[in-house]
């Protein structure tokens, strides 16, 4: 089996790939990375080696280069995206491009050598729900920027199945956390900072409620999907961890011993949603996929992984560690 991994030097890619080549010891995977934000070439290190994994420096948005690694391949995940809210609101554009375009790219070249595409998208597709939890008929309703280009990449994939037959497959998954993930999200910013003794801005009062899922119970959803998902269809992902802003702060807080007076309000971010929520009965039916890590374990895991690799986040730009997602 050969996998094309666009995005690969991200936090779930990398992740994603360390898993698969674990999982799945005679897979060849490709990984296509242009190191932009949120990319590190130190994620994947230990695979410099290995003779079935190759790295391509690249963008998506290059047809060419797309088209002969789509060619060579038999199936591409499409991890690679712009993902951060705060800079879609600050500049739309890259998100437009990198997401939008970008998909657009691969799905030709899927198109064009009749190969699968795994489109990795997100809970926030959704938009904001008060009480119930979205399920894969749920109608598309984003609020950001950046919301707005993963749910318009998935009308795009959608498309192409109807339209060209093409086969693909769409997972939406909640809030990751874990190792490799960049400093900008709320759980390795809030370690960082703590262990640093730096306050730790919050938006408003911190009760906005996400999903959290372990990154390692992620990638083994996906290999479910891989294994077993149906062309045309979408499954949606979620550890059923819903949580505030306030309460995960603490929580890491407590496990680094450190004091509550760290956490700072600031000001809310425009169209900041309140509660993201996906029902994922159907994975679990049709793949019998269940999440195996619990978000006490979890987030000792991913700590115990922050204070061990300073090495990794020490030299990052400061400027990264600005509001809280």
């Amino acid at each position: 089996m050969r996998l094309l991994i666009t995005g690969g030097l991200g936090f779930i890619g990398s992740n994603f790939i360390l898993h698969a080549m674990q999982k799945y010891p005679k897979i060849k995977i490709t990984n296509i990375d242009a190191q932009l934000e949120g990319s590190n070439i130190k994620n994947l290190q230990s695979l410099k080696n290995k003779s079935n994994y190759r790295y391509v420096k690249g963008n998506i948005t290059n047809q060419k280069l797309i088209k002969k690694l789509v060619s060579q391949t038999d199936i591409v995940f499409n991890f690679a995206a712009e993902s951060h809210v705060d800079r879609s609101i600050i500049n739309p554009k890259p998100f437009i491009n990198s997401n939008v375009y970008g998909t657009y790219v691969i799905l030709e070249a899927v198109k064009k050598f009749n190969k699968k595409l795994i489109q990795i998208s997100t809970d926030e597709v959704f938009g904001s729900l008060k009480h119930e939890s979205a399920s894969e008929s749920f109608p598309l309703k984003p609020s950001s920027p950046y919301a707005a280009s993963k749910a318009a990449a998935e009308h795009l994939v959608n498309s192409y199945y109807a339209t060209y037959a093409t086969d693909v497959i769409i997972s939406r998954c909640t809030n990751n956390y874990g190792p490799r993930q960049f400093p900008e999200k709320l759980i390795p910013k809030t370690i960082i900072l703590a262990t640093r003794n730096k306050k730790i801005p919050i938006y408003g009062n911190g009760k906005n409620i996400r999903d959290w899922i372990f990154v390692f119970d992620h990638c083994e959803a996906l290999c479910k999907i891989l294994e077993k998902g149906k062309s045309g269809e979408s499954y949606n992902i979620s550890a059923s961890n819903e949580i505030s802003n306030i309460i995960i702060v603490k929580k890491i807080l407590e496990l680094l011993g450190k004091p509550f007076s760290l956490i700072k309000f600031v000001k809310d971010r425009p169209g900041h949603d309140y509660r993201y929520s996906l029902n994922s009965s159907k994975l679990y039916k049709k793949t019998n996929w269940k999440p195996s890590v619990s978000l006490e374990k979890g987030l000792e895991h991913t700590i115990n992984w922050y204070l061990k690799n300073r090495d990794w986040w020490n030299k990052l730009s400061t400027k990264k560690f600005g509001r809280i997602n």
